[in-house]
């Protein structure tokens, strides 16, 4: 998402949602995103940051298989170790049978893989 300030100029403020925030720790999601995509039996890969009452956000990465592909979140998770550090790494992994969300830009739209843990949290609040 982009806007326009006052004086003309263009920003950007979506990327700052592909912040996670775990155990204090800032770091993007492409990185976590880079390092799954790299299985074989991974055909769409997207991370997020959901809510965490210890550590602020938990890593959760929801995954597309390849067609005739099969894979255990364990696997996946293992997988990663050898490429990211451990509080980078999934907590969790969602197995998707419909391709990711995207914008008309061919982004995921995080925000609606978000939106479930987001409605989950705030009914535990309110």
């Amino acid at each position: 998402m982009d806007c326009v300030d006052d004086n003309g100029y263009v920003f950007f403020v979506d990327r700052i949602k592909n912040r996670i925030v775990n155990r204090g720790e800032n770091f993007y999601s492409a990185e976590v995103e880079s390092a799954i995509s790299t299985h074989i039996a991974v055909a769409q890969v997207a991370v997020i940051g959901i809510p965490d009452e210890k550590w602020g956000e938990a890593v959760h990465a929801v995954v597309v298989l390849s067609p005739g592909k099969t894979v255990s979140e364990k696997e996946i998770i293992a997988h990663t170790r050898a490429y990211i550090t451990g509080y980078k790494l999934s907590k969790s992994v969602a197995f998707r049978q419909q391709p990711l969300p995207l914008s008309g830009a061919m982004k995921v739209l995080k925000r609606e893989l978000r939106a479930p843990y987001r409605e989950q949290r705030d009914k535990k609040i309110g």
